[in-house]
């Protein structure tokens, strides 16, 4: 019943349920776009109905997306108002901004294409799905941009207690933007990549419009090979930048309790976190200081080091995050990655081959792999956010002085849990929808315009 511990499980919760739904936006809005305009250049009826099918999958996904990203924000005021008087002034901008500009251009756009495959041209048509595919990205870098300033605050001045802005452009130009959204924008299309690989696997094995679902298989192949792959790159860059700028974090990312020189990399650790020590260990030499500094040699600290300094620069205090969720999401993220780079690679390889029937069996794993994109992106997250303790704004705010003031422990306990079913029952009816049309296929042209009209205007209708 500590508050700051259901404050904090709460807005968790409203984020991972939020998230499950981001990545999917971000990369399947390209690949509808792609889809569409493709039809556009070559005319071929089959990309049509790729992007008509498709879209109705994005629709659903970003409906249900909507919602709970609204609930999401409210908290700071609920839960976080101390948070949110402390750094109003800066973190409030960009998600302005987000709403304004990036969240409009993307739902406004969104309207016209549903509505406007017989009153448009097709060319000005497609170019209504770039512009939602334009919007759901914009929309995540402004987000990114309010969280990149609580992992590596910049452009501001305390004044009078608080933090105010005083260099926009250092906030839009911070560093850790421009690792943190090429990893989560790439992430995201491999989340569409094999959203898109599974159920069109699926299709295939029951022999389904395979001249739908083949290209949208070959399509989404090629793009999930070259995500995956920047992925890594990516990911390989924010690492080293997280060690630069939150070197705890990083620490714990590793298990790592003694400052090494050079660091090994930590295949398996096994410790006793009572007494915040080792027991057992499998890691592979100097490996830790070539992926931190690229070269074989490096001295990396541990978490011992960093704490005794961070308590001389912030001073007493518990400044190590919980050390087992940040080593092992971390494992999570990349033990989930390199998975989905096989499984691309080999993607890649039927596609070369042109999916023969004979090879159609190896395509099961594609729809079993649905969730691992989720897995991946997630246990980032986690990553991200845990290993920030116990920083709300790390060096400036730590958690316990964010939180709201004289708010009983039962009243957020009693909204974490109406928050918690109710995210539950839109997760459920979100993978009720998403599998009730993805099983059905492409819909038969001889249905009626106004029973596809009335099906396009419920999807609306829940957006909104």
């Amino acid at each position: 019943m500590d508050p700051i511990f259901l404050a904090r499980l709460q807005f968790a919760t409203t984020t991972i349920y939020h998230f499950f739904f981001v990545p999917l936006t971000l990369g399947l809005s390209v690949l509808v776009a792609l889809m569409e305009t493709i039809y556009v250049r070559t005319g071929k009826e089959a990309y049509k109905k790729m992007a008509k099918f498709w879209g109705k999958l994005f629709l659903i996904n970003f409906a249900l997306g909507v919602v709970t990203g609204i609930v999401l924000e409210f908290q700071f005021g609920m839960n976080w108002s101390e948070y949110s008087r402390f750094v109003g002034d800066v973190f409030g901008a960009p998600l302005a901004i987000e709403a304004l500009l990036a969240f409009f251009l993307e739902s406004t756009f969104l309207g016209i294409w549903i509505f406007g495959w017989d009153k448009l041209s097709k060319g000005l048509h497609a170019a209504t799905m770039w512009m939602v595919a334009l919007g759901s990205n914009l929309s995540a870098l402004w987000i990114l941009i309010a969280n990149s300033f609580m992992q590596q605050p910049v452009g501001y001045a305390i004044q009078d207690g608080r933090a105010e802005m005083v260099d926009f452009p250092a906030l839009l130009f911070n560093p850790n933007v421009w690792v943190q959204f090429p990893h989560v924008v790439l992430g995201g299309f491999t989340t569409a990549a094999f959203f898109v690989m599974g159920i069109s696997a699926y299709h295939m094995l029951r022999q389904k419009d395979v001249e739908i679902f083949r290209p949208s298989f070959q399509m989404a192949a090629i793009v999930g090979t070259i995500s995956i792959i920047l992925v890594a790159l990516g990911g390989h860059s924010q690492a080293q930048h997280v060690a630069e700028i939150q070197p705890m974090k990083f620490a714990a990312a590793e298990a790592l309790w003694e400052t090494e020189d050079p660091a090994s990399l930590s295949i398996l650790t096994i410790g006793d976190l009572t007494l915040r020590r080792e027991v057992f260990s499998i890691r592979i030499p100097r490996l830790l200081s070539l992926l931190s500094f690229n070269q074989l040699d490096g001295e990396v600290k541990g978490i011992y080091d960093i704490q005794s300094e961070y308590e001389l620069i912030y001073g007493a205090g518990n400044y190590i995050p919980p050390v087992a969720i940040t080593y092992w999401s971390f494992r999570a993220m990349v033990g989930a990655g390199i998975v989905l780079l096989a499984l691309s690679l080999y993607a890649l390889f039927l596609v070369m081959g042109e999916i023969h029937d004979k090879r159609y069996l190896g395509l099961k794993i594609f729809l079993w792999a649905i969730p691992l994109p989720y897995l991946a992106t997630t246990s980032g997250w986690i990553l991200t956010e845990v290993g920030r303790y116990p920083w709300v704004v790390h060096g400036l705010m730590r958690i316990q002085d964010g939180i709201s003031p004289n708010v009983p422990a039962t009243t957020v306990l009693t909204s974490l849990i109406i928050f918690t079913l109710i995210y539950a029952a839109l997760m459920v009816a979100d993978i009720y929808l998403l599998t009730k049309y993805a099983r059905a296929g492409v819909p038969n042209e001889t249905q009626p315009p106004e029973t596809i009209s009335d099906e396009n205007l419920s999807l609306v209708g829940a957006q909104d």
